[in-house]
Parts: C-alpha cells; structure tokens; sequence
C-alpha cells in the first residue's frame, strides 16, 4: 500500500468513497457496478447494437474518417464517475479506468482476420482548448493515454494535435450540430503525425463528431491508419 494511501485515500471510481479494502483501485463490493461493452458491436464504431445489426444507426448515415474504434463501458453506467472524473478533480480514477483499457486493448488487438485492429505506433489523446485546460487543470484524455502508455508501452503523442479553437459544450448539441461544431477545430502538428497507425484516445464517444474531425486532420497531415479507444460509448440509438 502506498504511503499517501493511509494520508489521503484514493476515492472509488463509483460510490466515490474511501477504496475498501485498502490499496485496490476500486471497493470491491462496486467492481461490477459498470456495464461492459459486449457483443454485437458495430464492426465500425464498437457501439453496442441489436443481434445481426452489422453497423449502428450513425455509422450507417454518415461516413466515418477513422478505420475501427472500440470502448470498454457503456456509457450510462459510468456517467456519474466520468463527471467527477472530468469536471470534479478525480484524477486518481485514471488508473482504474486505464487498467480496463488496457484489458481491452489487449482483446482487441488479438483479434485476426478480416478488420482486425491494427498495432497502434502511438496514442493521441484528443485535446481541449487552452481555456478548459486552464478551468480543469488537466486534459482527461491525455491523463487516461498517458496512465494507458504505462501498462501497454504504447507511446504517448501529447503534442501532435491541438485543439486551436474552444466550442461549445457538445452535450448540448445534436449530432448534425456536433459535426458543424468541430469544422476547422483540430490541428496537426510535427513529424510524429507521419506514423502507420494512430489511436485517439478519449474518454466518451457518442455521435463520433469529435474523433471523426480528429482522425481527418491527422490523416490530411500523413498518418496512414488512424483508430480509436475510448473509456465510455453511447448505445445505438436506433436499438430497441
């Protein structure tokens, strides 16, 4: 058990309280309180979707710039980590979070055959603007890629996309307005976006506006495969 443990206890990613018993990462009565990503999924996205649906309702109405995405929690079960996590200084959740991550990664990418999921060379967390760094004091994306890095051994590219210009809240928005929203958002930066494979990394996918702008800039910049990762995805709004 780390000293700073007994100091300052590490919060559960669920019920928020004190981890018991002591030196875990989540209490042990809450580890099966968040809902796994299970098949079927979307051969696109990775959004759960009803029995012989090969794609979800958004992936077949819209043309995606990303090759494959996956997530590891559907989203309304670990929604109210996620706002602490994101708006509420829950740093310490990374780490549970990116040890399911990498779980996940590892399935993913032992996947053979036809649309397997190419080795990423490097993660790219999406970015936020200057402004929400400074309201936040950190970019969740970047803290779940960087906690990701340690157990994978995937490099972390921190610096090659930026997020030039601040938008408004996309929880706000429907998809169409998301779409508009983020036109002329995203950078690249540098030699590293000239790489064979890169995966976003982000906390939430819903519609996909925001890693599909991503993965246009990086791909209009040289990267040749871009993929994505993230921690929570919508369902398939079109599922019973």
């Amino acid at each position: 058990m780390r000293a700073a443990d007994l100091l300052f206890p590490r919060r559960c990613p669920v019920c928020d309280r004190p981890v018991l018993p002591r030196g875990g990462l989540i209490c042990r009565a809450c580890a099966d309180s968040f809902v796994p990503v299970e098949e079927p999924v979307c051969l696109r996205c990775g959004k759960p979707v009803p029995e012989g649906a090969a794609l979800c309702r958004d992936c077949r109405i819209r043309p995606h710039w990303y090759e494959r995405g996956c997530s590891v929690f559907v989203y309304r079960s670990i929604s109210a980590s996620l706002y602490r996590f994101k708006y509420e200084g829950r740093r310490e959740y990374a780490d549970y979070y990116a040890e399911r991550m990498a779980g996940r990664l590892e399935s993913v990418l032992s996947q053979q055959g036809a649309g397997a999921f190419p080795v990423p060379d490097a993660l790219v967390p999406v970015p936020v603007s200057a402004r929400r760094l400074r309201t936040r004091g950190y970019n969740q994306a970047a803290l779940l890629a960087e906690r990701l890095s340690e157990k994978c051994g995937i490099p972390v590219l921190a610096d090659v996309l930026r997020r030039d210009t601040d938008t408004a809240a996309m929880r706000l928005l429907g998809a169409a307005q998301r779409y508009n929203n983020l036109k002329r958002t995203f950078h690249a930066y540098g030699n590293g976006v000239h790489l064979k494979s890169i995966m976003l990394i982000d906390d939430i996918y819903t519609t996909g506006a925001t890693v599909n702008a991503c993965a246009e800039e990086l791909l209009r910049a040289g990267a040749e495969r871009v993929t994505f990762m993230t921690l929570a995805i919508g369902e398939d709004t079109n599922a019973e």
